[in-house]
């Protein structure tokens, strides 16, 4: 959103009598209810009527479609995107994670897809900080760390004694999800690019792979004789939801609530897949899950923490709304 962009909304918002703050957590709370549908659908795909290829096709071509203008607009900032860069925003949350998140889900369940796919991410791009000679983490960002690595074994645990190699098989693929995801957060804060061309960079390099694997034959699809609500569905929660809305909704939020109160409502959403996946996917969560999603989202929320001073020097902005070790799932995936 550009400056004037953001003075017509708030315009706008303001004569409906409720404050920024108020249309920030509405939409902050609209941001992880789409994050959780995600997890959701990443379950009832295994059910569904559509493949992943067609779930991949709404996912990626819905927000193309809904966006072209205001992409045309940028395509001049979208064309000069390092190749670099833009490698790691569409492996790390186009074609590759999307199909191993789907493929995951369906070897699992929901827990699983929204605990260990956004939960791992803090891990993982500290993991890569380190790589990258920043050093190791310290104090609560360790702790939290060590806590969401324990909150994935205790998930997993009930899985391996005795031996289920679907559900474990499942667990690593979405740990593959999650390595990628935490490539492309560190992805978006190699380009300048607003959330509108951020979706374009992701979606039309992804759209086109999916098209060329569905019209070579790679990848089956079955949309033409697919059940019409599974398509509304998906269409309404991937290609709406995930691809276009959570991604602005999410910048909005952190543009009026900040970074820090952003991230700690954002990181509730495991516990609500957990919820939601009992009364809509009939999953009855163990013991393990009971008590691995806790620990994971209490991680998160530590790996987030930072010192009251060092918190007054970050300056939020679209492309890097978050702490570093904040996972950006919410946005995209």
């Amino acid at each position: 959103m550009t400056s004037t962009d953001t003075r017509d909304v708030t315009a706008a918002m303001g004569r409906f009598g409720v404050s920024p703050q108020a249309w920030g957590m509405i939409a902050l709370a609209l941001t992880v209810s789409i994050w959780a549908a995600f997890a959701l659908s990443a379950r009832a795909l295994s059910t569904s009527t559509l493949l992943p290829a067609d779930a991949a096709l709404l996912r990626f071509g819905v927000p193309l479609v809904v966006l072209a203008p205001a992409l045309w607009r940028r395509r001049s900032r979208i064309a000069r995107v390092r190749p670099a860069a833009a490698l790691k925003i569409v492996c790390g949350a186009g074609v590759p994670f999307f199909l191993a998140a789907m493929y995951g889900g369906s070897l699992t369940s929901a827990a699983f897809v929204g605990s260990i796919v956004p939960g791992m991410v803090p891990l993982f791009v500290s993991a890569l900080m380190v790589a990258k000679g920043r050093g190791l983490p310290r104090g609560s960002q360790a702790a939290g760390l060590a806590l969401i690595a324990v909150g994935v074994v205790v998930l997993v645990w009930r899985h391996v004694v005795p031996l289920n190699g679907d559900v474990l098989t499942g667990s690593a693929v979405l740990l593959i999800a999650s390595g990628l995801w935490a490539l492309y957060t560190v992805g978006l804060r190699e380009v300048d690019l607003d959330p509108v061309g951020s979706i374009g960079l992701l979606c039309l390099p992804s759209f086109a792979v999916i098209g060329l694997l569905v019209l070579t034959g790679l990848l089956p699809t079955g949309i033409a004789g697919a059940a019409g609500g599974d398509i509304a569905l998906f269409l309404v929660v991937q290609g709406l939801g995930v691809g276009l809305c959570a991604g602005l909704l999410y910048a909005f939020a952190i543009r009026r609530l900040g970074a820090e109160r952003s991230s700690v409502v954002g990181s509730l959403s495991p516990v609500l897949v957990v919820l939601l996946a009992v009364p809509l996917l009939g999953e009855s969560p163990a013991l393990t899950v009971l008590i691995g999603v806790p620990l994971i989202t209490a991680g998160v929320l530590l790996a987030n923490r930072r010192p009251r001073a060092a918190a007054l020097t970050v300056t939020p902005d679209a492309q890097n709304p978050v702490p570093s070790l904040r996972p950006k799932v919410p946005a995209d995936a």
